[in-house]
């Protein structure tokens, strides 16, 4: 297991790295999970400090799409790109995809799934496709809260699996005492 581990550490170090060389900017403590597609000009790409990228994010800096009409003498010189900038402290969820021209943030959360087709404004939590504000990120933290339950945190903390494990599988099918 550790060396499993150890293996995924350095390819992350490694992506990371391919990920600078490439041209993306990326800012101080910010994370990328997994290994996002940063297409095909990552040096379009901009992301502050203190952000989250989360695994199979989609980072589309241009409009492959011009193709269809560029074969027509009128739109033969189109192009269609952008950048794309995720501001501070902002988290993008697992399969987002991310258009050309958008900005995002600061302290914007895109949910899991959207798709990111116009700026995100600041202090925002969106979804869908397309992406749409949902509620602001006060409400967000006030809705966490309250659904969040009463539980010791040490136990959490000493062991994550099983206090999940006790807390969220209260009732067991039977087909788990198969296994």
């Amino acid at each position: 297991m550790y060396l499993l581990n150890y293996c995924r550490t350095i390819k992350k170090r490694i992506s990371f790295w391919w990920y600078l060389k490439q041209g993306v900017k990326i800012g101080k403590d910010s994370t990328i999970h997994g290994t996002p597609a940063f297409g095909s000009e990552p040096y379009l790409i901009t992301i502050g400090n203190n952000v989250e990228i989360a695994p199979r994010v989609a980072f589309i800096t241009h409009d492959g799409g011009t193709s269809t009409f560029r074969r027509q003498e009128r739109y033969k010189n189109v192009i269609k790109f952008g950048e794309i900038r995720i501001k501070d402290n902002s988290v993008i969820g697992y399969g987002a995809i991310i258009l050309p021209g958008v900005t995002i943030g600061p302290n914007t959360l895109v949910a899991a799934g959207s798709v990111v087709t116009r700026n995100a404004a600041p202090n925002t939590l969106v979804a869908g496709n397309p992406a749409k504000p949902i509620m602001s990120i006060e409400q967000y933290a006030e809705w966490s809260l309250a659904s969040t339950p009463d539980y010791n945190v040490a136990e959490y903390k000493r062991n994550k699996r099983a206090f999940l494990e006790k807390y969220y599988l209260k009732e067991k099918s039977g087909l788990t005492k198969l296994f």
